[in-house]
């Protein structure tokens, strides 16, 4: 993995960074992660997951950054995002599981976890598809003379999703109150981000007067005060600005891979990219003591998700057709 290069706007962070709150949000996306992961293997989640292992930096420095009013809009691989934002891990464990304890009672699942009451608008797993949903929210928040500002995450294989450029260019004429944050983890699927992406990501942005910079995505302390420069601007009106944050991830694209075993990457290649872990860059930053309080604490908030989802029931085919209109009226079966 290449080293990052280290650049960002020139307004110094305003907010001095919680070292332990943000040792605590990487550890829980860590944890949370892993035990979801088990549960997959142990058949307990269908259809896999996206893991997002090793990227844990860019969800706790971006949503350390925001206000608890602000939004987020998310991706496939958004566990981290929707637990960095303040969604109980339980509710999302039993989400992923398939239960109706969880977040959207078992039917958004991995890939669409939303709550509405912290902020989160939703995921989405339609690569680069949140970035207008994002956009749209901002300029309703600014028109209703809110300073709420939007955040949105997608990978590096959607800066050339025709949509995403389609937004750039929106919320750059409007001044929406966005800020794009790419998860540049060097690969869309299998595909290495040389082979796909021509010029910058950077200069996507820039090619529609969005000022953007290159973060490393690794340390969470480096992303919340790029984070935190580019939400004051959007408060201020000042439109929107995009962070293509660095990163690498650890595990598979997604968990089929466990069986599947595509070859598109060495082992050594990984172990480079381990080399700079964001758990322990960020617990480097406190007492061992401490760290090891916080490490406990973690496990015990797993440990009852993992209890708490088991223990929910699934939902009852029966009530497969509520929900699918806002306004509560009830499809009539066979006709949805």
């Amino acid at each position: 993995m290449a080293d990052p290069v280290l650049s960002g706007p020139a307004s110094p962070s305003s907010q001095k960074p919680d070292s332990a709150a943000l040792y605590r949000t990487v550890r829980l996306i860590r944890r949370f992660e892993e035990r979801a992961v088990e549960l997959v293997h142990a058949g307990q989640v269908f259809g896999g997951i996206h893991p997002y292992t090793g990227q844990e930096a860019v969800a706790a420095g971006t949503c350390a950054a925001l206000r608890p009013d602000d939004l987020i809009t998310s991706t496939h691989r958004g566990h981290g995002h929707v637990l960095a934002k303040g969604a109980d891990p339980a509710r999302m464990m039993a989400e992923i599981a398939g239960r109706t304890t969880g977040l959207n009672a078992g039917r958004g699942g991995s890939m669409h976890a939303a709550d509405f009451g912290i902020g989160i608008l939703g995921a989405n797993a339609i690569v680069g598809a949140a970035a207008p949903i994002a956009t749209g929210a901002a300029w309703a928040a600014r028109r209703a003379g809110s300073d709420r500002v939007v955040l949105t995450y997608f990978g590096d294989g959607a800066v050339s999703q025709g949509v995403v450029l389609e937004t750039f260019n929106l919320a750059a004429l409007w001044r929406a109150p966005v800020v794009f944050v790419c998860e540049n983890n060097g690969f869309a699927t299998t595909t290495r981000t040389d082979d796909a992406v021509a010029g910058s990501i950077t200069g996507r942005a820039e090619a529609f007067g969005i000022p953007a910079a290159r973060v490393d995505g690794m340390d969470p302390e480096e992303v919340f005060a790029a984070a935190d420069t580019a939400i004051a601007r959007a408060r201020r009106s000042e439109g929107p600005t995009l962070l293509e944050c660095v990163t690498y991830r650890y595990d598979a694209h997604h968990t089929w891979e466990h069986a599947a075993r595509p070859r598109y990457r060495s082992a050594e290649e990984v172990d480079l990219g381990r080399s700079r872990d964001p758990l322990e860059i960020q617990g480097a930053r406190l007492p061992e003591a401490r760290r090891g309080q916080i490490d406990a604490e973690i496990e015990a908030v797993l440990e009852e998700a993992v209890r708490f989802a088991l223990d929910s029931p699934h939902p009852d085919p029966a009530t497969a057709l509520d929900h699918l209109y806002a306004d509560g009226t009830q499809a009539r079966a066979g006709v949805a």
